[in-house]
């Protein structure tokens, strides 16, 4: 990660995730890591990370048991925050939704179940005086979580495991385009792992995953072999900037859903025109959900974000190239296949006097004199 730059460029974080333990606690009821996989100790990974200065992310359940039947954390979720937290010497827990108790046992619901942990998390920072261990709630949407769980940790799974195609991409896309409101500085919408350079994602498709994660605000989280070509897309640090932005906390949304009408539920053919807020301008994606290239265009004001009677200069957060103004309409032609397009648009001032006609959206248009243009 240092050596090729996605330190620097924001990636901080080394997560161990399932697999890690023995399959049995010790006799004194703790979890035991692997003596195969970890022989020299959890806490001397972390140590390692730590000098590096990177931060170490964990795994647990808030089962019986782990999706692959490692120990889970119910009933003892304060003995395990504290060995992963002041023992093992971990930052982050992501903690996942197997091996269920039965109904008469728990007693919870899934809000009740993920706050035993968070409840547990902040009786050992109290107790100790150091912050909280970071929560990653890994509930795969179930139950709305987007309502609930930044109560408890800082982000929260939004669907199902992610796949690396990209019939599994657009259907992530598609069913965050409900709910991409919900991220800010309080908490984010988790969209799963990127799959960039893995499976069969073609280039063009890599890049449309990465753009909507990250300008989502969606953690950013690897699973790949570096190449040239996964670095290329995983470090465009103009993109990273966004998912960053120290002033604007909230993510894009869709402005219109293009193929189809707006609001429609299909996995296969998600929102295609979106945009949000930054601290330096406009960003807008624009994404092909065909299987062939196509021509793409927008009237600016259809964003909320977007003031009318002005013009905007067009940064293109791809080709790192600044493009000319836009004023009133944007087309974006020969737009790859499941391609995308990213755009920083900046306002430049009024644009030129007598601009015709008098409204680009002309719903309402009225002359002072009460003559309205959108009526023969």
């Amino acid at each position: 990660m240092k050596s090729v730059g996605l330190q620097a460029a924001g990636y901080n974080y080394v997560n161990v995730d399932d697999c890690y333990s023995e399959k049995e606690r010790s006799p004194e009821g703790d979890i035991v890591e692997s003596k195969e996989r970890f022989p020299s100790g959890m806490r001397n990974l972390t140590d390692q990370l730590h000098a590096m200065g990177l931060y170490a992310g964990f795994f647990c359940d808030s089962g019986w048991f782990t999706c692959q039947l490692f120990p889970g954390s119910f009933e003892n979720e304060d003995r395990d925050i504290k060995l992963f937290r002041e023992e093992w010497g971990f930052d982050l827990l992501k903690y996942d939704n197997c091996a269920v108790p039965f109904d008469e046992i728990i007693k919870e619901g899934m809000v009740g179940k993920y706050q035993r942990m968070a409840d547990a998390i902040a009786r050992l920072s109290n107790s100790t005086g150091k912050p909280p261990m970071l929560f990653s709630i890994c509930q795969w949407g179930r139950e709305q979580p987007w309502l609930w769980a930044r109560r408890f940790g800082q982000s929260w799974r939004t669907t199902d495991d992610i796949g690396p195609t990209w019939s599994s991409v657009a259907s992530i896309i598609n069913k965050n385009s409900f709910i991409s409101w919900a991220s800010d500085f309080s908490g984010h919408n988790d969209m799963d792992m990127l799959e960039i350079g893995n499976g069969d994602l073609t280039f063009e498709e890599s890049k449309t995953h990465f753009t909507a994660w990250a300008l989502n605000k969606s953690p950013l989280i690897i699973l790949t072999k570096a190449t040239n070509e996964t670095l290329e897309i995983l470090m465009n640090h103009e993109i990273i900037a966004i998912n960053q932005d120290p002033a604007v906390g909230t993510g894009i949304t869709p402005f219109r859903w293009g193929l189809n009408p707006d609001w429609t539920n299909d996995d296969k053919h998600p929102a295609q025109l979106w945009s949000g807020e930054s601290q330096n301008g406009t960003v807008f994606m624009l994404i092909n959900v065909l299987d062939e290239p196509t021509t793409m265009s927008f009237n600016l004001t259809e964003s909320p974000w977007i003031r009318a009677g002005r013009q905007y200069s067009i940064r293109d957060l791809w080709a790192h190239t600044d493009n000319g103004t836009a004023i009133r309409i944007l087309t974006i032609p020969n737009v790859p296949a499941h391609g995308v397009v990213a755009l920083l648009l900046r306002d430049e001032g009024d644009e030129p006097e007598g601009t015709q006609p008098p409204c680009e959206r002309p719903e309402w248009c009225m002359d002072q004199n009460g003559t309205r243009i959108d009526q023969p």
